[in-house]
């Protein structure tokens, strides 16, 4: 089998897969009931403000409120005010935005409903120190469980009990009013008490937890965080609380949703699919020598698939920052420079990694393509390849070898997305 253009038909699969986690048709699908009262929107994360702007035009009543999206563009909405903070760390607009949330569900009644507009990325956005912590301290957790080599899970576990937001804090300020949270999930195995540390989802977690690890990844926090958690004060509110009972939470849109939308184009263009798994953790690089031996072994030996075959998965992954010295880039673009590394001078492999809001750790692009000759042609342009992946330069790597992939924000956010081409090339 022979395509003209990997690259191109990568590329419409991981469209197929943003476009099943498009925000106005999953929240066209989840609508609450209408409420007595008012209608109050809330909301967090990189796909704030396309779903704010997408409830907007679904729901038909009054409605008001507040979402925070990362800085750079967003959607226009008419009456739900979309305000901006900073991510992968926190800035002060996010204490800002954080107070103004608050502050917006101040006040409800029984009969008044929150809409809770909750997606990936919302735990650096919404900071919200609890007191005796600053947004210093803040900050400072945020680039210790980001350097950790921890996975999500464990990272909002921490995050959660240092925040007067996350830990399902976010609904308990509702209260009496009803909240109904619609989220979109970037986690492994869409547990939604760790979308953005689940500032409207409480979880059973413990301070205890967060401590354990602290200690199991050798993070280095401030004194006074370390302190807070020995507190009742970083204690999360309780799930069993009657404050929560008319609560109502729905993922409405996840990885293997997306992951399905992609085997299922690949199959309407002829090309059998695979899904490995939508739940994939573990450091980028060692996660990139897997699939890159998957790949190998089908080539080589059509097992554990025959090809043709694309090989489908997500999950995220995580970049353990070993000094203060590291290049640009993110956990896609590292993954997959491991695997170009794997598959030098195998033909017929082709292969996308991306993060599907549409942004990869430090620059503008989603991800990268790589294959066969990846790793020779960033030789040819002057580059060291291993030495780019040891130093978490793999964004240079990349754009050494034209593998940059560019797709721009894509308004939603569902985890990485990975696709590997096996051919008879």
């Amino acid at each position: 089998m022979t395509l003209t253009c990997p690259r191109a038909f990568l590329a419409s699969l991981f469209d197929a897969a943003v476009l099943a986690a498009d925000p106005y048709a999953a929240i066209k699908a989840n609508l609450p009931e209408k409420p007595k009262g008012r209608t109050v929107v809330i909301g967090a994360g990189k796909a704030a403000s396309q779903m704010a702007a997408a409830f907007e035009a679904l729901w038909e009543g009054p409605l008001d409120g507040l979402v925070v999206a990362r800085h750079g563009p967003v959607e226009h909405c008419e009456h739900i005010t979309v305000m901006q903070s900073a991510h992968p760390v926190p800035d002060e607009a996010g204490l800002h935005a954080s107070e103004a949330l608050l502050n917006a569900v101040e006040g409800l009644s029984e009969d008044d409903l929150v809409v809770a507009l909750i997606s990936g990325g919302g735990s650096a956005l919404l900071p919200a120190p609890p007191a005796g912590l600053t947004l210093d301290d803040e900050i400072a957790v945020n680039k210790a469980l980001l350097a950790s080599g921890a996975p999500i899970s464990a990272m909002n576990t921490v995050r959660k009990h240092v925040s007067r937001i996350k830990g399902g804090r976010l609904a308990a300020a509702c209260a009496p009013a009803r909240v109904v949270s619609l989220i979109v999930s970037d986690v492994p195995g869409d547990n939604p008490a760790f979308v953005a540390s689940g500032p409207t989802v409480p979880s059973t977690t413990s301070p205890h937890e967060a401590l354990a690890i602290i200690a199991e990844y050798g993070m280095r926090l401030p004194a006074s965080v370390m302190a807070h958690l020995k507190t009742k004060a970083a204690e999360a509110p309780d799930p069993a609380d009657p404050a929560f009972a008319r609560n109502e939470v729905h993922v409405i849109a996840s990885a293997r949703v997306s992951l399905e939308a992609a085997a299922k184009k690949a199959r309407q263009i002829g090309v059998p699919a695979v899904i490995l798994s939508d739940a994939i953790e573990g450091e980028a690089r060692d996660i990139g020598r897997m699939h890159a031996a998957i790949a190998r072994e089908v080539q080589a030996r059509d097992r554990p698939f025959a090809k043709p075959v694309v090989i489908l998965s997500g999950g995220e992954t995580t970049v353990t920052i070993s000094s203060d010295h590291y290049g640009k880039g993110g956990r896609n673009s590292e993954l997959l420079l491991s695997l170009a590394l794997d598959i030098e001078g195998t033909a017929g492999l082709h292969a996308l990694a991306a993060d599907t809001d549409g942004i990869d750790g430090s620059e503008n692009n989603a991800g990268a393509f790589a294959d066969g000759t990846t790793a020779a042609r960033i030789r040819a342009a002057g580059g060291d390849p291993q030495a780019y992946l040891a130093g978490h330069d793999a964004w240079s790597a990349f754009s050494l070898a034209d593998g940059l992939f560019v797709p721009g924000a894509t308004g939603t956010n569902v985890n990485d997305f990975r696709a590997i081409l096996v051919t008879d090339d």
